[in-house]
């Protein structure tokens, strides 16, 4: 039995673990070093209708426990995104993999969508209603009732199977609020979190802020966001319908943190910036570490414990 196997939308991943869009994912290199890794998927970079050369450097900045990036999404395009899945849907029959789109307005976004429908694949799409690094955009998923309209429209026609990247969420009426959106339509999965945008970091020697895109403000990732995205997981997992699946994203560096991730409700877990780090070997550290975790406990498969975070209410 492979005790990491997880299932969304009653498709059954080997491992639960993978990439999260905008690390090591934009060439045709990247994602076959993906392919030929431990992970149980890959998910592309998030395409714009057009080829992005994105923000101005520097745009990125390690920090002690993460990273503050204003990337502007760059990337090589839809079409690329979608020849290279539907060729490795070909060479790999019964695989599921993520496309990620990512348009700057809603036209972009249904126009892609519409080609993805027209198209062969039959992976799963992540529409990314959280860009927190485009100048002059702001997130979708901030505007619920633009959330309302954007889904409006996409299932209008969009028959494939769809799931979307949220921004974090920091009061609880507003998993009220998102959540009572979200159950209205046919999504697959939810991913939550995005970075937290609009973060400044300064560097007190040259007095300077560390980044050039939006006068130094940009998205934090790593481990410091872990808390505010099991946060979310847990707060979306308690209010989405069951078969709508969470992916937990931030703040994963070891096994520990996938088992939190998973214990709060998340069906699957994306690695970002440890993985931007440590490159593929990532993956199969984390298998080993939760695997671990997981037989000292005796659990013999993550559905043992997802969502099951106790409480002191308990």
């Amino acid at each position: 039995m492979n005790m990491l196997a997880t299932t969304i939308g009653g498709r059954t991943f080997n491992n639960c673990m993978m990439n999260a869009a905008g690390i090591r994912c934009q060439s045709k290199q990247d994602l076959d070093a993906l392919v030929q890794s431990d992970a149980g998927a890959y998910v592309t970079k998030s395409a714009t209708p057009q080829k992005r050369a994105g923000n101005p450097s520097p745009r990125m900045h390690t920090l002690p426990h993460g990273s503050i990036n204003s990337m502007g999404l760059p990337n090589n395009g839809l079409d690329y995104y979608l020849n290279y899945v539907i060729a490795d849907q070909q060479k790999r029959p019964g695989t599921t993999n993520f496309l990620s789109v990512a348009g700057t307005s809603l036209a972009d976004n249904l126009a892609m969508l519409h080609q993805i429908q027209a198209s062969e694949y039959t992976g799963f799409v992540e529409l990314n209603l959280s860009c927190p690094n485009v100048p002059g955009k702001p997130q979708v998923g901030y505007d619920f009732d633009r959330v309302h309209t954007v889904l409006d429209q996409v299932f209008d026609f969009y028959t494939k199977p769809l799931g979307v990247k949220l921004p974090p969420y920091f009061d609880l009426v507003h998993f009220d609020q998102i959540a009572a959106i979200l159950n209205q339509y046919p999504l697959t999965f939810v991913n939550s979190i995005n970075s937290i945008g609009n973060a400044l970091v300064v560097d007190p020697q040259s007095e300077q802020v560390v980044i050039r895109p939006k006068g130094g403000y940009g998205g934090i990732g790593g481990a410091s966001v872990k808390p505010t995205a099991l946060a979310n997981v847990r707060g979306l997992a308690l209010r989405l319908k069951p078969e709508i699946a969470i992916v937990g994203t931030g703040g994963i560096l070891n096994g520990v943190d996938v088992f939190e991730h998973i214990l709060c409700g998340a069906s699957m877990v994306q690695i970002g910036t440890q993985f931007g780090y440590e490159g593929i070997p990532l993956f199969d550290r984390l298998a080993t570490e939760l695997t671990d975790i997981m037989k000292k406990k005796g659990y013999t498969s993550i559905d043992d414990f997802r969502g099951k975070l106790k409480t002191f209410d308990d």
